[in-house]
C-alpha cells in the first residue's frame, strides 16, 4: 500500500514540474492550501502520534517533541546556511550546478518522505493513510520546487526535467525500502516527529510566504484555513 500510495506522489511530484512550466494566477491558491493542508497534518497527527510512540520523556521533554523540533531545526539549517556563505562571499553568482545541488537536496528530501510512508503504514492503516495525505499534498510543491531551481541557475530544460524525474521516482523508492525491514515502533514515532518538524518548516518557512509573495490575497488565507479544517475533519472522522 505505502508503494501504491508513493505512485501517487510520483504522479503529484511530475504534475508540480509541469505546472512550473505553465504557472498561472491559481499558484498561490494551490499553495496556500497545500500549506494548509501540511500545518493539519503536523498539528492534528504526526505530533500527537510522535508523542505517543516515541517513547518516555529525555531531560524532562517528550522524545516525540525533541525530535520535532530537531527536525525544523535540520531543515531551517540546510535551507539558510547556504545562502549565509553565498552574502558572505558576495553577490549570489547563477552557476548551474549550485542549482544541481539545491535540486538534489529535494530529491533527498523526497527519498526520505516515502520512508516516512512506509513507516507510518507500519504503525497502522489510519496513520498511513494521513501521511499519505501529507506526502501527496506537497510533493507538488516538491516537483513544482526542483524544476523552478535547477532551471533557474541556467540549466537546459532537460537536464530540469531529469532532475525532477529523480525528485518523482525518490518516494516510490523510499516507500520501497521499507518493505524490506521492520522498525520498532518508537524508533517510528522518533522518525515520525523529526518528519513532521520538517514538515512544518516546510509549510510556514517555504509553501506558505511563497503562496503570499506575489500578491497577498484573501482567497489564498481561505485555502490555507480550508486545508487544516479538512485535515480536522478527517482525522475527527478516523477518530
Amino acid at each position: 500500500m505505502a508503494v501504491f500510495v508513493a505512485l501517487g506522489a510520483f504522479l503529484m511530484t511530475l504534475f508540480g514540474g509541469w505546472t512550473a512550466q505553465r504557472a498561472t494566477d491559481r499558484r498561490p491558491l494551490v499553495l496556500g492550501l497545500a500549506g494548509g493542508l501540511m500545518l493539519g497534518v503536523v498539528g492534528l497527527e504526526l505530533l500527537p502520534e510522535a508523542l505517543a510512540a516515541a517513547g518516555g520523556p529525555f531531560l524532562g521533554v517528550p522524545r516525540g517533541l525533541l525530535l520535532f523540533v530537531a527536525g525544523f531545526l535540520v531543515a531551517h539549517l540546510a535551507q539558510r546556511l547556504p545562502a549565509a556563505r553565498r552574502t558572505a562571499d558576495g553577490p549570489p553568482v547563477r552557476d548551474p550546478r549550485t542549482g544541481v545541488a539545491a535540486a538534489s537536496t529535494m530529491v533527498l528530501h523526497s527519498l526520505m518522505d516515502g520512508v516516512a510512508l512506509g513507516a507510518a503504514f507500519q504503525i497502522g492503516g489510519g496513520m498511513g493513510a494521513t501521511v499519505a495525505l501529507a506526502v501527496v499534498t506537497h510533493d507538488f510543491a516538491d516537483g513544482f520546487t526542483t524544476y523552478t531551481v535547477t532551471s533557474l541557475y541556467g540549466n537546459t530544460r532537460r537536464r530540469a526535467q531529469l532532475m525532477l524525474l529523480a525528485a518523482a521516482l525518490a518516494p516510490v523508492a523510499g516507500a520501497a525500502t521499507t518493505l524490506l525491514f521492520a522498525f520498532p515502533e518508537a524508533l517510528l514515532g522518533g522518525y515520525l516527529g523529526f518528519f513532521g518538524g520538517v514538515l512544518l518548516y516546510l509549510a510556514a518557512a517555504e509553501i506558505l510566504p511563497e503562496a503570499h509573495a506575489e500578491r497577498p490575497a484573501g482567497s489564498t488565507l481561505l485555502c490555507t484555513v480550508g486545508g487544516v479544517g479538512f485535515v480536522w475533519l478527517v482525522v475527527g472522522l478516523a477518530g
